[in-house]
């Protein structure tokens, strides 16, 4: 599965790699980080090398969680059928793997993760990890061919609060942009303290801001498909020479090039993973927290309802949510994809 000629010189640089990193002493086992998966198979990069792993049958019965997990008083496992994830391995991942002597690999367990970003698997009701221990999320929206869907890109913001993580807005294809739109949609965005950049793979437009953005950080790319997000990537790194896909002009819908997720080292210090491109986007939250929170400009509002915690900031009187919108203190725009996620 590893394609050799897209392997990084070293680990990517970020906080989470696991490079030199061991597991405990005597267990023979080695702690890597997961870059790509595609069909049970997992590429894990450790000190200077990749592993092409399989899942133990161990992992595949039961999810191990480790004992470092300072939530966890002991080793705990849980059985399959109650895990509610498509899969428990994601890109990010930090595992613990045991190399054989011809070189294949065996992923033993997942170590605890500091944060992973979801979305509802398509017509399951089931978790559907997009990428694990990363420090932001890069929401990608392009300004024609598809045309923009501010609601998704509320949904994105979202689901990146709901991890509690930075999150970046980038606007790609600036050469067909409707620049007013643009300019209106992405003030809204500045205002409410979320970094915009503005881009193009095709003239170079905002490229170099972009990079200094990533720089350092461990970013998952989360885009409908057609956006751009590898055409951005071989912008940044020209070698990588990704498959970039084409908008069908039937339907003016993007076409997948990226069925998996991968983890791509930047030469600027930073790495990316490059998910695939969704036309929906369906909202986990397994906590059940109140919609409301993950609007930020909302948080001030909470709890000054006349109805308290119980209201729902639909159509109860004396809602303090309602009441900024009308002031124009939070975007009516905004507002509506709350409701639309609240539904």
């Amino acid at each position: 599965m590893t394609d050799k000629a897209q392997e990084p010189k070293s680990s990517p640089a970020s906080p989470r790699s696991a490079h030199g990193e061991s597991a405990p002493q005597g267990s023979g086992a080695l702690i890597g980080v997961v870059h790509r998966k595609a069909l049970g198979c997992y590429d894990v990069f450790h000190d200077g090398q990749w592993t092409s792993c399989a899942v133990s049958s161990k992992l595949r019965k039961d999810l191990v969680l480790s004992t470092d997990n300072p939530r966890a008083e002991r080793r705990q496992t849980t059985q399959v059928k109650r895990i509610r994830q498509i899969d428990p391995v994601a890109v990010g991942d930090r595992v613990e793997f045991h190399r054989a002597a011809d070189g294949a690999g065996l992923i033993q367990r997942v170590l605890p993760r500091s944060n992973q970003l979801s979305r509802k698997a398509a017509h399951q009701d089931r978790e559907q990890i997009i990428a694990a221990n990363i420090d932001q999320a890069a929401a990608i929206m392009a300004a024609a061919l598809p045309w923009p869907s501010w609601e998704l890109m509320d949904r994105y913001l979202a689901c990146a609060e709901l991890s509690g993580m930075p999150a970046l807005v980038c606007i790609s294809k600036m050469d067909l942009a409707d620049a007013e739109e643009i300019e209106r949609e992405t003030r809204v965005y500045r205002a409410i303290g979320y970094r915009v950049v503005a881009t193009c793979a095709l003239t170079g437009e905002g490229i170099e801001e972009l990079r200094g953005e990533l720089a350092g950080r461990l970013t998952a790319l989360i885009g409908k498909s057609g956006v751009g997000k590898t055409s951005l990537l071989n912008a940044l790194e020209p070698g990588l020479g990704l498959k970039v896909g084409e908008v069908s002009q039937a339907t003016l819908k993007g076409r997948h090039t990226t069925s998996q997720p991968s983890l791509h080292p930047l030469a600027c210090g930073g790495a990316v993973i490059d998910t695939p491109g969704t036309r929906e986007f369906d909202f986990w939250n397994p906590g059940d927290m109140a919609p409301a929170w993950l609007f930020r400009e909302m948080r001030p509002y909470l709890g000054l309802c006349r109805f308290g915690e119980g209201c729902a900031h639909k159509s109860e009187p004396g809602c303090a949510i309602k009441e900024a919108v009308e002031r124009g203190e939070i975007s009516a725009r905004r507002y509506e994809s709350f409701l639309q996620l609240a539904q």
